[in-house]
C-alpha cells in the first residue's frame, strides 16, 4: 500500500522545509528562519523590504536627512582644509606654518594662498590677477585656504564645535549649503569692501556664519543660545582688535550665514524644501550680483 503524499506546505524560500506558518501580508508559507515578527502575525522577507521602501525616511525638524548625525560633511570640511594646509606648507616651507603675520603666530604667504585667496585686481608674477581679472574661483577657494596652522586650528575648532550640531539639526545637504553660502558671502564682502590689491583667506567667513546659525536655529527651537552669544561677541571683538583681520569678510559671513539660516529654518510645510531652495537661491543671486558690480567698478 503506497504512502499518501504530505499536504503540509513548504517554505517558499526553502522548499525542503515544511511549515504551517504564513506571511500575514501575502499569505505565502514561511519557515521560522524567514519569518519576521510583526504587530499582527509574521511577515516574509519580501514584505518587510516592501514595507521599508514605502516608509518615509525620518527627517529633522527642518526637513533634513537624519544622516547628518554621522557628521560626514563636518568631517569633510575639516579634512579638506587640513589637506590644503599641508599643500601650502609643502610649497611654502616652514614659514608657511608659523612665524609670520600678526604677533608671528600665523604663517606667511605661499603659492597656495596667492593662488586661492580673495584678491580684487593686482599685478604680480608679471601678470594681472584677481577676481576682476577672471579668477572667480577665488571667491570659493578662499574659504579653504589658511595662513599657518594657528589660523587653521582656530577655524577648525569652531567647525568641529558647532558644525556637528548644525549638521544634526539641518541634515547634511542643508548644512553644506549653509557653510558654502556663508563662506561665499563673506568672501564676496571682502572682495567688495577691501582694497583691490589686498589678499584675504580663511574659513572664518564660513565659521562666523555657523555661529549665528546656531543662534537662529536655537531660537527657532526655543532653546538657550547664551553660550553661543558669548562666542559670537568674543569673535566680533577679536575681529575689530587684532590687526590684519578681514573685518568685511567676517561680518559678510555673519550676515550671509544668518540670512541663509533663516531661509532654511523658518519655511513651513507644505513644499518646505522648495521654499528653502528658493530662499537660498535668491541669496546666492544677490551675492553674485554684488560681486559682478564690484568687478565692473574695478575694471572701469
Amino acid at each position: 500500500m503506497s504512502e499518501a503524499p504530505s499536504t503540509v506546505p513548504a517554505c517558499y524560500r526553502h522548499p525542503s522545509r515544511e511549515t504551517l506558518l504564513r506571511c500575514s501580508r501575502c499569505d505565502r508559507p514561511i519557515c521560522t528562519s524567514c519569518m519576521n515578527d510583526a504587530v499582527v502575525g509574521h511577515h516574509c522577507p519580501e514584505c518587510v523590504k516592501e514595507g521599508r521602501r514605502s516608509q518615509r525616511p525620518a527627517r529633522t525638524a527642518f526637513g533634513g536627512s537624519r544622516a547628518g548625525q554621522l557628521g560626514y560633511v563636518t568631517t569633510s570640511i575639516i579634512v579638506i582644509n587640513s589637506l590644503v594646509m599641508v599643500a601650502s606648507a609643502i610649497m611654502g616651507g616652514p614659514r608657511a606654518i608659523v612665524g609670520g603675520g600678526t604677533w608671528n603666530l600665523f604663517g606667511s604667504s605661499t603659492p597656495v594662498t596667492e593662488w586661492g585667496a580673495v584678491l580684487g585686481y593686482a599685478w604680480y608674477d608679471e601678470a594681472i590677477h584677481g577676481v576682476a581679472a577672471g579668477e572667480w574661483y577665488r571667491l570659493f577657494t578662499a574659504m579653504f585656504v589658511h595662513y599657518g596652522v594657528v589660523h587653521l586650528l582656530l577655524n577648525m575648532m569652531l567647525v568641529a564645535q558647532v558644525g556637528r550640531y548644525l549638521e544634526v539639526q539641518l541634515g547634511p545637504l542643508r548644512f553644506a549649503a549653509l557653510y558654502l553660502l556663508a563662506g561665499l558671502g563673506g568672501n564676496v564682502a571682502a572682495y567688495v569692501f577691501q582694497p583691490g590689491n589686498r589678499m584675504s583667506a580663511g574659513a572664518s567667513t564660513a565659521t562666523f556664519g555657523l555661529i549665528i546659525a546656531v543662534i537662529v536655529v536655537n531660537r527657532r527651537l526655543v532653546r538657550d543660545s547664551g553660550p553661543m552669544m558669548s562666542t559670537l561677541i568674543m569673535n566680533v571683538i577679536f575681529t575689530f582688535t587684532v590687526p590684519g583681520i578681514s573685518i568685511a569678510g567676517h561680518l559678510g559671513g555673519l550676515v550671509t550665514g544668518g540670512l541663509a539660516t533663516v531661509a532654511l529654518v523658518y519655511p513651513k510645510l507644505p513644499h518646505r524644501s522648495v521654499k528653502q531652495l528658493i530662499g537660498c537661491a535668491v541669496l546666492l543671486v544677490l551675492i553674485l550680483a554684488a560681486a559682478w558690480m564690484r568687478t565692473s567698478t574695478l575694471l572701469n
